[in-house]
């Protein structure tokens, strides 16, 4: 894919977009402010979405890291 199809397929996204959302029909300071507002929401969803399965993934290796080593452990203790 060269650089010119790329380019047209990314207008071509912005276009159906803009056709889907109605912002065609909008001022320039409503799509400034339409735009704004969606990506800061998709920011702010990336970043919790970042944060939040960052935590869970290091709860649930913990969790798997403390249930597969205390199992030596507590076998160990029961022989003892």
């Amino acid at each position: 894919m060269d650089v010119k199809s790329t380019k047209n397929f990314v207008f071509w996204l912005f276009c159906q977009f803009e056709l889907i959302t109605c912002s065609y029909l909008m001022e320039p300071w409503e799509k400034v402010l339409f735009y704004s507002f969606n990506l800061s929401m998709v920011g702010m969803l990336f970043y919790t979405t970042y944060v939040c399965a960052a935590a869970h993934v290091s709860t649930g290796l913990q969790f798997l890291w403390n249930l597969l080593g205390n199992q030596h452990e507590n076998a160990v203790s029961v022989v003892k």
